[in-house]
Protein backbone atom coordinates (compact mmCIF):
# COMPACT_ATOMS: atom_id res chain seq x y z
CA UNK A 1 0.00 0.00 0.00
CA UNK A 2 1.00 4.10 -0.01
CA UNK A 3 0.37 6.24 2.12
CA UNK A 4 0.77 10.02 1.62
CA UNK A 5 1.72 12.36 4.79
CA UNK A 6 0.77 16.25 3.98
CA UNK A 7 2.03 18.95 6.23
CA UNK A 8 2.72 22.60 6.18
CA UNK A 9 -1.14 23.99 6.16
CA UNK A 10 -1.96 26.75 8.78
CA UNK A 11 -3.41 29.71 9.50
CA UNK A 12 -1.80 33.10 7.23
CA UNK A 13 -3.07 36.62 6.22
CA UNK A 14 -3.92 37.66 2.80
CA UNK A 15 -0.50 38.26 0.52
CA UNK A 16 1.27 35.83 2.88
CA UNK A 17 2.86 32.56 1.72
CA UNK A 18 2.82 29.05 2.78
CA UNK A 19 4.92 26.02 1.82
CA UNK A 20 2.80 22.36 1.99
CA UNK A 21 4.67 19.25 1.64
CA UNK A 22 3.64 15.65 0.74
CA UNK A 23 5.90 12.35 1.77
CA UNK A 24 4.40 8.85 -0.28
CA UNK A 25 5.55 6.24 1.88
CA UNK A 26 4.75 2.29 1.91
CA UNK A 27 5.98 -0.81 -0.90
CA UNK A 28 5.92 1.69 -3.74
CA UNK A 29 7.41 -0.02 -7.48
CA UNK A 30 6.44 3.52 -9.00
CA UNK A 31 5.48 6.90 -8.14
CA UNK A 32 3.86 8.89 -11.52
CA UNK A 33 1.79 12.07 -11.11
CA UNK A 34 2.08 13.71 -7.77
CA UNK A 35 -0.49 16.57 -6.75
CA UNK A 36 -2.94 18.80 -5.29
CA UNK A 37 -6.18 19.42 -4.81
CA UNK A 38 -8.40 21.58 -2.44
CA UNK A 39 -11.64 21.58 -1.23
CA UNK A 40 -13.37 24.47 0.23
CA UNK A 41 -16.17 25.26 2.13
CA UNK A 42 -19.17 24.45 0.71
CA UNK A 43 -17.20 23.48 -2.66
CA UNK A 44 -16.39 20.56 -4.74
CA UNK A 45 -12.95 19.10 -4.61
CA UNK A 46 -10.55 21.16 -7.07
CA UNK A 47 -7.78 20.52 -9.33
CA UNK A 48 -4.69 23.12 -8.16
CA UNK A 49 -1.63 21.34 -9.32
CA UNK A 50 -0.42 18.38 -10.56
CA UNK A 51 3.42 17.65 -11.84
CA UNK A 52 4.89 14.33 -13.39
CA UNK A 53 7.72 12.33 -12.88
CA UNK A 54 9.91 14.23 -15.38
CA UNK A 55 8.84 17.74 -13.83
CA UNK A 56 6.52 19.17 -16.20
CA UNK A 57 3.44 20.42 -14.08
CA UNK A 58 -0.13 21.72 -14.95
CA UNK A 59 -1.56 24.81 -12.46
CA UNK A 60 -5.53 25.57 -12.04
CA UNK A 61 -6.22 28.77 -13.63
CA UNK A 62 -6.92 30.46 -10.19
CA UNK A 63 -3.48 29.78 -9.06
CA UNK A 64 -1.11 30.14 -12.20
CA UNK A 65 1.62 32.36 -10.68
CA UNK A 66 0.91 32.52 -6.88
CA UNK A 67 1.62 28.63 -6.12
CA UNK A 68 4.80 26.49 -7.65
CA UNK A 69 4.67 23.03 -7.57
CA UNK A 70 7.94 20.83 -7.24
CA UNK A 71 9.23 16.91 -6.43
CA UNK A 72 11.86 15.39 -4.79
CA UNK A 73 11.75 12.18 -6.89
CA UNK A 74 14.78 10.66 -4.44
CA UNK A 75 12.50 11.06 -1.71
CA UNK A 76 8.77 10.71 -3.26
CA UNK A 77 8.10 14.10 -1.71
CA UNK A 78 6.01 17.03 -3.75
CA UNK A 79 5.59 20.31 -2.47
CA UNK A 80 3.18 23.42 -2.56
CA UNK A 81 4.96 26.51 -2.74
CA UNK A 82 2.09 29.31 -2.17
CA UNK A 83 2.43 33.23 -2.56
CA UNK A 84 0.00 35.84 -2.81
CA UNK A 85 -2.63 33.69 -0.66
CA UNK A 86 -5.85 35.24 -0.75
CA UNK A 87 -8.84 34.39 1.19
CA UNK A 88 -10.92 32.27 -1.44
CA UNK A 89 -7.74 30.12 -1.23
CA UNK A 90 -8.93 28.92 2.38
CA UNK A 91 -9.54 24.83 2.01
CA UNK A 92 -8.65 21.06 2.65
CA UNK A 93 -5.22 20.40 0.61
CA UNK A 94 -5.31 16.95 -0.52
CA UNK A 95 -2.14 15.53 -1.30
CA UNK A 96 -2.68 12.81 -4.73
CA UNK A 97 -0.66 10.42 -6.43
CA UNK A 98 -0.67 7.96 -9.08
CA UNK A 99 1.68 5.24 -8.03
CA UNK A 100 2.36 1.37 -8.74
CA UNK A 101 2.72 -0.58 -5.26
CA UNK A 102 4.66 -4.24 -5.43
CA UNK A 103 1.46 -5.43 -4.54
CA UNK A 104 -0.27 -4.71 -7.60
CA UNK A 105 2.64 -4.05 -10.04
CA UNK A 106 0.07 -4.44 -12.95
CA UNK A 107 -1.47 -0.49 -13.17
CA UNK A 108 -1.37 2.75 -11.33
CA UNK A 109 -3.58 3.56 -8.69
CA UNK A 110 -4.58 6.65 -7.87
CA UNK A 111 -3.73 7.74 -3.53
CA UNK A 112 -4.77 10.31 -1.26
CA UNK A 113 -3.29 12.19 1.86
CA UNK A 114 -5.89 13.03 4.53
CA UNK A 115 -5.55 16.92 4.07
CA UNK A 116 -3.98 19.63 5.86
CA UNK A 117 -6.17 23.13 6.24
CA UNK A 118 -4.83 26.14 4.70
CA UNK A 119 -6.70 29.30 6.27
CA UNK A 120 -6.20 32.84 4.58
CA UNK A 121 -7.34 35.33 6.82
CA UNK A 122 -8.56 39.00 5.17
Amino acid sequence: QVQLVESGGGLVQAGGSLRLSCAASGSIFEISVMGWYRQGPGKQRELVATISTGGNSNYADAVLGRFTISRDNAKDTVYLQMNSLKPEDTALYYCYSQARPYSALSGLYNYWGQGTQVTVSS
